[in-house]
């Protein structure tokens, strides 16, 4: 084992529901406090402040990051959606401290991370392993990741859940919810109740570790014949509800290997979003979180190693129909049948056709301009997303327009939109309409 000494100072997690509930009224005092003085100073120099304004302000947004940060579990992946799927409809500082929330956040104590240990493995579990690194390598929202030796000499990674996080799940979210309400960011119309109800279905299996080792396990048969990807095997052993062993496989982060050859970028980012069409066309099951950190790159084998399946989730028949259409029309060139695709999935709003009709047929024609292209396309190229970027921008500016899809359109687009910024990030060119049809038969 380790020399304490040399270990960082953790940042307990707080399990209580009191405790938790401290913590987000600190973090509605402090944001509201930041709103009057803003306010304020806006009055004194004669301007009348919006609410909106008062509360997007990078201040208000450092004090969610750090709040967040130290509550870690639903309060904390929330904030991390937001963070990804901001983009540019924030401003870029905002946008600049949200996104530390997707950086590794703060261990435990090592006090409760021994707790931790306690209650999944017992008080012998020192005597389990030959060696236990209590300096974990990564650390999220849910739990912390730590290296380990058995006694045979299997390395391991040992996924370790923070104390109270699945109890917490519920509270989390709804506390979250009041925050939005509270705000005033959310227009009157939507209605965000079925969405927190899938919310916190999604966080609960992801807290699942049992659940998150048989999805493991799944997607290792399911690419097992393909060389391109490497899926850790579950140590059965050690894990359990809360611990999830897995077998340790170095690389380095996906999005760090921006100086590899055009060559390598491209078969990364092509494999990853051929996978995307696989999971939702062949498989009709999708990893949903799209976060950078769930792919690793070993250089020594060529192979993207895959990591995190509590988000996994089944995508019913009529989804998989309903993006099926929508693609098939988009190959054929065919507007209309595009359009009613969209509005069968639920992706737009027939509020934002009606208000925006100039803007949405922008859309579409940008979606069929990628479809009829011939051979590779440069995703690092800026002006590929120019376009749709500012005709999003102008309709989401109209928060009449604002909808929310239904829950499976939700989270795979939060999917495939992740990966379109990841080969983005790399700058890989991507014969997509011949990836397409291999998929889709026009």
């Amino acid at each position: 084992m380790d020399d304490d000494r040399k270990l960082p100072e953790g940042l307990a997690v707080p399990g209580g529901r009191t405790a938790r509930l401290l913590r987000f009224g600190t973090l509605v005092s402090g944001i509201a406090g930041g709103m009057m003085a803003d306010g304020v100073r806006q009055l004194a120099s004669g301007r009348r402040p919006r609410l909106t304004d008062l509360v997007l302000t990078p201040a208000n947004a450092l004090r969610l990051t750090e709040q967040l940060s130290r509550l870690r579990g639903a309060a904390m992946k929330l904030g991390q959606l937001l963070s990804l799927d901001a983009g540019d409809l924030l401003p870029p500082e905002l946008s600049a401290i949200l996104a530390q929330l997707r950086a590794d956040a703060r261990p435990m104590p090592l006090r409760q991370l021994d707790r931790a240990l306690v209650a999944g493995w017992g008080s012998d579990w020192a005597d389990r392993l030959a060696h236990f690194d209590r300096r974990p390598f990564a650390a999220a929202s849910i739990g912390q990741v730590h290296r380990a030796l058995t006694k045979s000499g299997r390395d391991l990674a040992i996924k370790v859940q923070y104390p109270g996080i699945a109890r917490s799940i519920d509270s989390d979210v709804d506390n979250v919810a009041t925050l939005l309400k509270l705000s005033g960011l959310l227009p009157r119309h939507i209605d965000i109740a079925a969405i927190l109800t899938e919310a916190k279905v999604q966080l609960h299996q992801e807290a699942d570790y049992a659940r998150e080792g048989a999805m493991l396990a799944r997607f290792g048969k399911l690419l097992a014949g393909d060389k391109r990807f490497a899926v850790p095997r579950r140590y059965a052993p050690l894990s359990g509800g809360t611990i999830l062993a897995m077998d340790y496989l170095p690389g380095v982060a996906v999005d760090s290997i921006t100086d590899a050859p055009q060559a390598v970028r491209d078969a990364v980012a092509h494999a990853l979003c051929e996978l995307v069409l696989r999971e939702l066309f062949d498989f009709a099951l999708m990893q949903t979180d799209p976060n950078f950190a769930n792919y690793q790159y070993d250089a020594a084998s060529g192979r993207i190693i895959l990591l995190d399946f509590g988000a996994t989730r089944a995508i019913p028949a009529a989804v998989v129909d309903g993006y099926r259409n929508l693609l098939t029309a988009a190959m054929r060139q065919d507007r209309a049948a595009v359009r009613t695709a969209i509005d069968a999935l639920g992706l737009a709003s027939a509020r934002a056709f009606a208000r925006h009709p100039a803007e949405m047929d922008r859309i579409i024609g940008t979606l069929l301009d990628l479809f009829a292209r011939e051979g590779a396309i440069d995703f690092g190229d800026r002006n590929l997303t120019a376009a749709l970027r500012d005709e999003t921008l102008t309709i989401a500016a109209d928060r009449d327009n604002w909808s929310i899809p239904p829950a499976d359109a939700l989270f795979i687009q939060r999917k495939l939109g992740g990966t379109f910024l990841l080969a983005a990030r790399l700058g890989a060119r991507i014969d997509v309409r011949a990836m397409m049809a291999a998929f889709i038969k026009p």
